[in-house]
């Protein structure tokens, strides 16, 4: 498995690696410019759409644009922004929050854009069932520029549905059912493999109705949820209000700066901050992957412009607002550089092994806030005797509890490092992944509050992402196949559900890695849509602008 996953790694560092990230950057810009700013139109008449002040006419589709919105926003607003966030600040530090708040912006323009090309393009032979997203941009709107790019077209939307379905199966699927397996089981002694069932039936029952079922559901649990966590998230936020200007200080610094290392923070470069604010924000958000257009679709509309102005709220909403809370939450409550949970008398030595480092030492010492138990993950922070320009390069080396006839033990797993690392310390971390990190920094301000308050969040987040995600999975799955091979894939989906809490997948990470694959492919071949067709979207949008402007649309 070491092996499959650092030939994953490879992977992701080409499919999104700098120059694909500056340029989704930069097409934010593009369109943030040409269109001459879409953000505020977002932030004024797309509100205005949403509250029925305007109204787009009778057309097509089966939502209304609260419901359109919500239920795109039901697979944004979700563990990416609880789970995903607590990531980016725990690997790439407090840089990426400024990197986040970045892709963030740009990505209103974004969203916008590919919502209202996919508007331009949707198929709506069934009006009471249409069909939307990049495949269906690339299908019609090559053929539309030439009659001979008909088959490239139809071929490129294949080619995009491939990852799409991949990542519906793992970011939008097994990564948020795993997060809630492991936040249940740490505060509430569950075993994940009963979540994995509770989650699977629910996401079964809800997915079976289809879009319109999926529209009622999450037009009722998303701005629920929201209100929820904004709420709790502000009073944390209140409750260590004093630090909160060293905060958003430190976050422009490391933005532009190596972010030192600290207890179990093992420091980050400039492109770490990079890399993880802004893939992030792009998991998070979903700007530029083309996926959000495919619920957006289904909205009823005779001016496709409307949808793509209301989409634009997503990126603010999500993460603008959801993301940095979390992130704030997270960065004030300091657990991002916790100090060690136990201590050993005596440090442990590290060891050469032929599949990488490991530690001598399988015992535990106390654990100083609470009891070990069976399948706690943990880790020591290592560091290379090398110094370089930012001092000594610094990992973390993962174990899990287990219990043998010696008792409670901790299985290291094999660190892959050039030189022999040392121990910074004789500490040995408890390791909150993902949304249970969120939920330590929640309950810093409140004892009970992550418990509680987090683990409904992560439970909604994650049954409104994965009936989404469902559905995005689905309409990947009718390009490719038809209507016949609907069934066959619900059944794999909810299976996979379970299957991610049996205890085949150690951390999150695993499940982010190879997501990634799936999201850096949508984002390369929706870009490039983008970039190729994006005249046809501004110009329906200024002229939409222009009837906005003359009195031709009134509210």
């Amino acid at each position: 498995m070491t092996e499959f996953f650092a030939l994953i790694d490879v992977i992701n560092g080409i499919m999104l690696s700098k120059p694909v990230l500056i340029t989704l950057l930069c097409v934010g810009v593009l369109f943030t410019l040409w269109s001459g700013f879409i953000q505020y139109r977002s932030l004024t008449h797309g509100i205005g759409l949403l509250s029925g002040k305007w109204t787009s006419g009778k057309g097509p589709g089966v939502l209304s644009h609260f419901q359109a919105l919500s239920a795109a926003l039901s697979a944004t607003v979700g563990l990416g922004n609880i789970a995903g966030v607590a990531i980016a600040v725990e690997i790439g530090g407090p840089g990426a929050v400024f990197w986040m708040w970045m892709v963030g912006f740009a990505g209103m323009a974004v969203k916008s854009t590919e919502v209202l090309l996919s508007m331009l393009y949707r198929n709506t032979d069934d009006p009471d069932n249409p069909h939307g997203g990049t495949m269906w941009v690339a299908k019609r709107g090559l053929a539309e520029l030439s009659p001979r790019l008909a088959g490239i077209g139809a071929f490129v939307g294949a080619l995009f549905a491939l990852p799409l379905i991949l990542f519906a199966f793992t970011g939008g699927n097994m990564f948020q059912s795993w997060s809630v397996g492991d936040t249940t089981r740490e505060y509430f002694g569950v075993e994940p493999w009963i979540t994995g069932l509770i989650l699977a039936t629910i996401v079964a029952l809800v997915i079976i109705g289809g879009i319109k079922r999926i529209g009622q559901i999450a037009g009722m649990l998303v701005p629920f949820m929201c209100m929820i966590y904004i709420i709790a998230g502000l009073f944390v936020l209140v409750s260590n209000a004093e630090q909160l200007p060293a905060i958003f200080r430190l976050i422009f610094e490391s933005a532009f700066s190596p972010a030192e290392a600290s207890g179990a923070f093992v420091g980050a470069s400039l492109g770490t901050a990079f890399m993880f604010g802004m893939k992030r924000a792009l998991f998070s958000s979903e700007a530029g992957m083309g996926s959000a257009p495919i619920a957006h679709s289904a909205v009823k509309t005779r001016e496709p412009v409307t949808e793509g102005v209301v989409a634009g709220l997503e990126p603010f909403i999500d993460t603008l607002v959801v993301c940095t809370i979390t992130a704030l939450v997270i960065l004030s409550s300091g657990i991002w550089q916790r100090a060690p949970t136990a201590h050993w008398a005596q440090a442990p030595e590290v060891t050469s092994t032929p599949d990488g480092w490991l530690l001598t030492k399988t015992g535990l010492p106390p654990r100083e806030d609470g009891e070990w138990r069976t399948g706690d993950a943990v880790f020591v922070v290592v560091q290379s005797p090398m110094e370089t320009n930012n001092g000594a390069e610094r990992k973390r080396l993962y174990g899990t509890v287990i219990q043998n006839e010696l008792g409670l033990q901790v299985e290291w797993q094999p660190l892959a490092m050039d030189y022999a690392p040392r121990l910074t310390n004789k500490g040995l971390y408890a390791d909150y992944t993902a949304s249970t990190l969120t939920a330590k920094a929640f309950d810093s301000a409140f004892d009970g509050l992550g418990m509680w308050m987090v683990t409904l969040a992560v439970w909604l987040f994650a049954i409104s992402t994965m009936i989404t995600w469902g559905y995005y999975g689905e309409q990947g799955i009718i390009y490719l196949f038809g209507d016949n091979g609907v069934l066959p894939y619900r059944v794999i989906y909810c299976v996979l559900i379970a299957v991610a809490c049996l205890g085949f997948i150690n951390t999150a990470q695993q499940l982010d890695a190879i997501s990634t694959i799936g999201m850096g492919f949508m984002v390369v071949i929706n870009l490039s849509l983008m970039l190729l067709l994006g005249f046809k979207a501004m110009a329906a949008y200024k002229d939409y602008a222009a009837r906005l402007k003359t009195g031709d649309i009134n509210p």
